[in-house]
């Protein structure tokens, strides 16, 4: 967006605010442009980038940039600049919306400018530690969540905690998988909390501020971690009972937790696999991010440590209730993916809804995905049967 135009017109003031506006996304256009930007456009389409908290306008904006020849973090960093020059303009007293808003919208901006970077630079750890404060601040504007740092006996745990609306029924925890992390799935955190359900949404090991503020990466040991964020919320609320939600490859991690702990009483996986080291490497820059979550550049190394992510594996929790939410066109986790893993869950307690068009995390029904998720865990919580799910 350019300074804006101001024009008189008699008495009327007329004030325009200045776009790219949607360009035309032809192979041809496409093309000419660099390959980090191609692998942008290609991973992170509207729907997506929307889905981790980007407004509709901005994610338009973005790609619109991209596609005249500028660079994704550039783009993406001058529009989160923008959205603080609005926060700066807004009225002291009467401009808080505006200002949760913004500062809202620069922090995911920020997060999705760092997308395409596979190391953790100094450059990217900045980025990142920006994208949280300008988070932290507009929480403390909302006063509606609030930021935790969890010990776990090594390097700590980052989540933001939102607490239920009303009477509390349980707590959940809510992960994301190999990118997109805590922040990025405020709206679930949401959807639970309005259906009185105190959700943490959690950066685990090796995902977003707990790896890049505190370099705590995935290792083998990385089940201790989920154990202490279990922890933390069965302290705050003795005998609740606790949901575990999985985004992404998150949700291999999410089943991989629930058969274990006894606590766990119900799980919600959202796209994820029932062998993720069985990524190959020609997935390239999404087997390059699961390599960097291990804070290695040993692919070998890195592969055993996902080695140890066993969804599958029977445990003390076995008959743990579980939804399987499913893309039918999922670009990455196909249909006979996702049936293996609903079949060899170990657990009769199950089912699997499929959004007929629905892509990665099924994105693009984001607000069906997450009424769906917070219904069931409610419902699995609270010790009723399954809620009835429309067509």
């Amino acid at each position: 967006m350019s300074a804006q135009q101001q024009v008189a017109e008699g008495r009327a003031l007329v004030v325009t605010r200045d776009f790219v506006g949607s360009r035309p996304e032809t192979n041809d256009i496409v093309s000419r442009l660099s390959v980090e930007s191609q692998a942008a456009l290609r991973q992170f389409s509207l729907e997506r980038t929307t889905g981790y908290g980007v407004d509709y306008s901005d994610a338009v904006e973005l790609r619109s940039r991209v596609i005249e020849g500028q660079d994704w973090r550039s783009a993406a960093t001058e529009l989160a600049d923008v959205c603080l020059h609005h926060v700066e303009g807004a009225p002291d007293a009467a401009g808080r919306p505006t200002r949760i808003t913004y500062l809202r919208r620069a922090s995911a901006l920020l997060r999705m400018s760092q997308m395409m970077m596979l190391s953790d630079t100094a450059e990217r750890q900045a980025i990142f530690a920006r994208a949280g404060e300008l988070y932290a601040q507009a929480a403390e504007l909302s006063a509606d969540r609030e930021r935790v740092v969890i010990e776990t006996g090594r390097d700590p745990l980052v989540g933001w905690l939102v607490p239920a609306v009303g009477t509390a029924v349980g707590s959940a925890v809510v992960i994301g998988g190999v990118e997109g992390w805590a922040m990025d799935f405020d709206s679930l955190g949401e959807a639970l909390a309005e259906r009185g359900i105190d959700a943490l949404m959690l950066d685990g090991p090796g995902q977003g501020e707990t790896r890049l503020t505190y370099k705590h990466y995935l290792t083998a040991q990385w089940r201790d971690a989920y154990t202490r964020a279990v922890d933390f919320l069965d302290s705050r609320s003795p005998g609740r009972p606790i949901g575990f939600v999985g985004n992404s490859m998150g949700g291999s991690f999410a089943l991989a937790v629930a058969g274990q702990d006894t606590r766990i009483r119900a799980c919600v996986d959202n796209g994820g696999i029932h062998a993720p080291w069985l990524v190959p490497p020609t997935m390239g820059t999404f087997f390059s991010k699961m390599v960097a979550a291990c804070g290695t550049e040993d692919t070998d190394r890195a592969v055993d440590v996902w080695k140890t992510v066993t969804p599958l594996a029977d445990g003390p929790n076995a008959g743990y209730p579980l939804l399987v939410v499913q893309g039918g066109d999922d670009p990455m986790i196909s249909m006979d993916l996702a049936q293996i893993l609903l079949q060899g869950a170990p657990t009769d307690d199950k089912q699997m809804v499929v959004f007929s068009d629905g892509n990665h995390c099924v994105y693009n029904h984001k607000h069906d995905r997450d009424a769906l998720i917070a219904d069931w865990t409610r419902a699995r919580l609270c010790g009723l049967p399954s809620p009835e799910i429309a067509n």
